[in-house]
């Protein structure tokens, strides 16, 4: 394990809570938007975005030194992919509405405000605690240096 490693590890998680705290508000801002892509001839609501977290150096060289306890780059975070969620839209009769289908119906995109904000707010505490563990090891580094004064 290097000098800092702490450091990086706290990094990895920071850029990755950010992420998803990115893509949180992403799907609040869309979250009635009836018109997101265009496919088949047709303009297709906004769909739901998350974030897959994954471990970072997953390569089966990196894995099997992390078994052996012996890798100096082992551990950290790192968004793996954004992918979207394949739930149902939500359909409302709103015969007025320019994108109304022909029964009346309009497509509105699958996201859940209650959902995305306690997506949000967990996102939000893993980022300060990242912060936190971040100024522990730099505290731990400084007294360190202060050691050899």
């Amino acid at each position: 394990m290097g000098i800092f490693d702490a450091i990086n590890h706290s990094a990895s998680g920071l850029t990755a809570q950010r992420l998803r705290m990115d893509i949180a508000s992403s799907n609040m801002a869309n979250a009635d938007s009836t018109r997101g892509e265009y496919i088949d001839g047709k303009w297709q609501p906004y769909r739901r975005k998350m974030v897959v977290l994954g471990q970072k150096n997953t390569s089966f060289h990196s894995s099997l030194n992390i078994a052996m306890k012996s890798s100096k780059e082992a551990g950290g975070v790192q968004a793996s992919a954004v992918v979207e969620d394949s739930s149902a839209f939500k359909m409302v009769y709103q015969p007025s509405h320019p994108d109304a289908d022909e029964e009346g119906y309009v497509a509105y995109p699958n996201v859940d405000p209650l959902k995305e904000m306690v997506d949000l707010m967990g996102a939000t505490r893993s980022y300060e605690a990242n912060v936190t563990a971040l100024n522990a090891a730099k505290g731990m580094y400084l007294k360190a240096l202060e050691i050899g004064r």
